[in-house]
């Protein structure tokens, strides 16, 4: 039995045909930017994420980059991101000329941790980004204490996350702003680059529209410097088809992951951890395993695919040296990238597959 990580090919067949006619009546219309399945699947995102607006952009990286500059971030500005994350949450501060400012995680749920948040405000922070890391929203009810009580905008970066609830509020609407990827990877993934920015603030949204199109209002005339950043209409019109089908395709990953969760109970493992309140969307399936590439050798000798996200916490990458940490300086984020391992939780999973990676799991003796 070959079970990999993902499976991408496998909810294809389902869309195959409204996908090639969707794809045909684009490449006949000739509008191929910004057009109207942009603007419909714009409509249906903020629907989902219970915003006025949602701005759609390049990819999840530019969603982040775009919300930066348009809260008025820029060069020597701190913003404050979770070591434990994908390289885009930190990387997007600094192409804007910003610095990232570190953070520990919790150990349960791999999200920001709100006494190392607390730790790391200054005055010359001007934006705080919790990450709803594998599908699970954030401890927000502190993230928004601490940012409330000083006035600073929240960036919630929900790339892994659409769908997700924190307290009954879905990810992307609890902040200033929200930020999603469409990339082929993720739980509502498109078959190349796409992102997504939702918001509440009619100015904000404004000022997002005009910087996705080089800064231009109207067209040919620029008040600000904007970038190239526009999703493309065949990505919307095959990310409108698969939204239609999220709903179901998160039930099955979080029955994936409840499978996993109670035949894994009590055993070398520890499993992930859903607070109160929290709807997991699931876009990872995380373990702690200890002697991870031991671990990864015996399930790929059983024929199961696994992923390390991420094997290197930002704050000790090459790139951020010059910010001064070192090793030792966030370790739960530390242990996390020596321990965290991503098993099978894709929603065309069948039930024999999954019961092979728990029963090939549970065999692997140190």
């Amino acid at each position: 039995m070959k079970i990999p990580l993902l499976d991408l090919q496998g909810q294809y067949p389902p869309l195959r045909d409204e996908a090639l006619r969707r794809v045909d009546g684009i490449l006949a219309s000739g509008n191929y930017i910004l057009g109207p399945w942009v603007k419909k699947l714009e409509e249906k995102i903020a629907t989902l994420c219970g915003t006025k607006h949602a701005i759609a952009c390049a990819s999840g990286t530019d969603a982040l980059i775009l919300s930066l500059k348009a809260l008025g971030v820029g060069p020597g500005d701190e913003v404050v991101v979770p070591t434990f994350t994908f390289f885009a949450s930190a990387g997007a501060v600094s192409h804007i000329g910003g610095r990232p400012v570190f953070t520990d995680i919790q150990t349960d749920t791999y999200n920001i941790d709100p006494a190392s948040l607390e730790k790391a405000i200054t005055p010359r922070t001007k934006a705080i980004m919790p990450v709803h890391l594998f599908g699970q929203a954030a401890d927000m009810g502190a993230v928004l204490e601490i940012a409330g009580s000083r006035s600073i905008p929240i960036v919630e970066d929900a790339a892994q996350s659409l769908g997700a609830k924190w307290q009954g509020r879905p990810a992307g609407s609890i902040g200033q702003v929200g930020c999603f990827s469409f990339y082929p990877t993720k739980n509502l993934g498109g078959y190349g680059d796409g992102g997504m920015i939702t918001t509440n603030d009619d100015a904000l949204a404004d000022r997002l529209r005009i910087l996705r199109v080089h800064g231009a209002k109207p067209k040919y005339f620029h008040a600000i410097v904007g970038m190239n950043s526009r999703l493309d209409e065949i990505q919307a019109a095959l990310l409108d088809l698969k939204l239609d089908y999220l709903p179901a395709w998160t039930e099955a990953r979080r029955a994936n992951a409840a499978y996993y969760n109670e035949a894994l109970a009590g055993s070398a493992f520890r499993t992930p951890v859903t607070r109160d309140g929290n709807y997991h969307v699931f876009n990872q399936y995380t373990i702690a395993a200890p002697a991870r590439e031991a671990v990864i050798e015996h399930l790929k000798g059983a024929g199961v695919g696994t992923g390390i996200y991420y094997p290197l916490s930002l704050h000790l990458q090459g790139c951020f040296q010059n910010l001064g940490y070192r090793e030792g300086r966030f370790p739960i984020s530390e242990n996390a990238h020596k321990t965290a391992l991503s098993l099978p939780v894709y929603p065309e999973l069948k039930p024999e597959e999954r019961e092979h990676v728990v029963k090939s799991l549970l065999a692997f003796k140190r």
